[in-house]
């Protein structure tokens, strides 16, 4: 007898339908799965076989068929376990029911027929979903990453036995629901850490306000402990919460990844990734036989902080300039292609020289000047151009680390960011813009009308300081979030100023 259940699987962060065709018929006891299925899936054989007497249900001692349709798809995980099982009890009728195919199926088996969790359950709802199926019946442990997605029947079990009751009319498994609503959280409280922490450092906070009120890429430069790091780590704590249509976007990414495992941490805060400076390019923007989201996907609608910037390899620096601009990222191997979102924020910190005294005032710097050049050497000028705001973070002086903790607290700073974000959105939502630092020249022509002074101030900059074409658009974006800030219509020349003063390696002050 032929039977047919429905399973999910992905191809880089997508879910698309698997029908797993299941035939018993006459002949010597042979248990074949095809499909193109890796290793995970072949091995299922033992586990359905064990699971399924182990359930207390006869395993059919006949010739069974498992194809994995479409057939010229590679098919991976142990998600199939599962369906496997409920194909082969629908075929040999343990389970006669007309509802098996109303439902996507999802799951790993233990050898005692116990279901365990899997990954890319959000993913395999939201195929469920578009594809019109009833619901999708999954392992308990992954119900709450499921019900994010509403309009279908979320059914969440614990073992084999349980589903073929439900399908035989003997339980009722109730759909799990969630709620979906965010509660506010009071700045960087829900971080464990405060913006208040940071001792010193008005220009940096200033900084680091305005980049995240507009979403623009940061880079630090300073002696080691003048806070860079600190300053990076906070800065989550003062972006806008995440709506719920980008928390969908982030736990998909993790979902695929296998990194949720505890859903309300990813679903109500924005990713923060600081990878190791000997990371690969691969591993930075994705990749791989089949490819998987990198740390800059991972790091979507939220921070991707590079320490040590110089320290990475060239080559996996300069991956990051199409991404940067694009807001994702697209890997091409042999028969498939996927494409990665990969909306971030690039925040990077370096020290001035490799000793990292350059700028110190006590004079400590034992580099020459080759050393220095070749250090900065590594960050190429059209990398560079594509961070908005270049800083300066000097050292702290001891009656700044001594003070009492100033009132700017991370709660007070997102109050303002929010404020401007608002701004934003009502000015770019027909654009699905996030953010001032995605628009691009003609977004800039449209949004952002400069006055006569503030014309000549930045030809100014551009013959004086060598400004190219794109740090001219970085300068007006960040002028622009500026302006917001302060709730002003147009761009004003103190705006277009301070803007300016945000371009350090181009005024040469390092």
């Amino acid at each position: 007898m032929l039977a047919k259940v429905g399973s999910c699987s992905v191809t880089g962060i997508d879910g698309f339908i698997v029908e797993v065709e299941v035939d018993i018929s006459y002949g010597l006891p042979v248990f074949n799965i095809v499909g193109l299925p890796e290793i995970s899936v072949r091995e299922s054989k033992d586990r359905v076989k064990t699971a399924i007497k182990n359930s207390g249900y006869t395993f059919p001692m006949e010739r069974l068929v498992v194809n994995l349709a479409p057939a010229d798809v590679k098919k991976e995980g142990t998600g199939f376990d599962l369906p496997i099982a409920i194909g082969i009890l629908v075929a040999s009728k343990r389970i006669v029911s007309d509802q098996v195919s109303a439902y996507l199926i999802s799951g790993e088996l233990s050898l005692d027929g116990k279901v365990k969790p899997v990954k890319a359950v959000l993913p395999f709802a939201l195929a469920a979903k578009e594809n019109g199926y009833k619901g999708i019946i999954i392992p308990f442990e992954n119900a709450d990453e499921a019900a994010m997605v509403k309009g279908i029947d979320v059914l969440p079990v614990k073992s084999l036995s349980q589903i073929v009751d439900f399908f035989s009319g003997f339980v009722r498994i109730e759909p799990y629901h969630m709620d979906p609503i965010q509660p506010k959280s009071s700045g960087g409280t829900a971080y464990g850490m405060d913006f208040s922490d940071v001792r010193g450092q008005p220009n940096a906070k200033r900084a680091m306000e305005i980049a995240a009120a507009g979403f623009h890429s940061v880079l630090m430069t300073g002696p080691p402990g003048s806070g860079k790091s600190m300053l990076a780590k906070r800065l989550p704590t003062i972006l806008p919460e995440l709506t719920f249509e980008e928390a969908i976007e982030v736990t998909r990414i993790h979902s695929v990844m296998g990194l949720v495992e505890d859903q309300k941490a990813v679903f109500f805060s924005r990713p923060f990734r600081s990878p190791h400076h000997t990371i690969s390019d691969a591993g930075l923007v994705g990749g791989g036989s089949k490819p998987v989201p990198g740390e800059i996907s991972l790091a979507h609608n939220g921070v991707l902080f590079l320490d040590e910037l110089p320290e990475f390899k060239k080559n996996v620096l300069e991956v990051l300039r199409q991404p940067l601009e694009d807001g994702k990222v697209s890997i091409s191997r042999a028969g498939m292609k996927a494409t990665f979102p990969s909306r971030f924020m690039l925040v990077a910190a370096m020290n001035p020289c490799p000793c990292g005294y350059l700028s110190d005032p006590m004079g400590k710097c034992i580099c020459t000047a080759p050393q220095v050049q070749k250090y900065r050497s590594k960050i190429s000028g059209p990398l560079l151009d594509r961070i908005d705001i270049q800083i300066d973070v000097p050292r702290v002086e001891y009656k700044d680390l001594s003070a009492k903790p100033d009132d700017k607290t991370s709660a007070a700073i997102r109050k303002r960011v929010d404020t401007a974000r608002k701004i934003q959105n009502k000015r770019l939502s027909k654009l699905s813009l996030h953010g001032n630092a995605r628009m691009n020249s003609r977004h800039l022509k449209k949004f952002c009308h400069l006055d006569v002074e503030c014309e000549k101030l930045l030809e100014q900059a551009v013959d004086v300081l060598g400004f190219s074409v794109r740090a001219c658009h970085s300068v007006i974006r960040v002028g622009r979030t500026i302006a917001d800030l302060e709730n002003a219509p147009e761009i004003e020349r103190h705006h277009l100023a301070e803007a300016i003063q945000y371009r350090s390696f181009d005024r040469g002050s390092f």
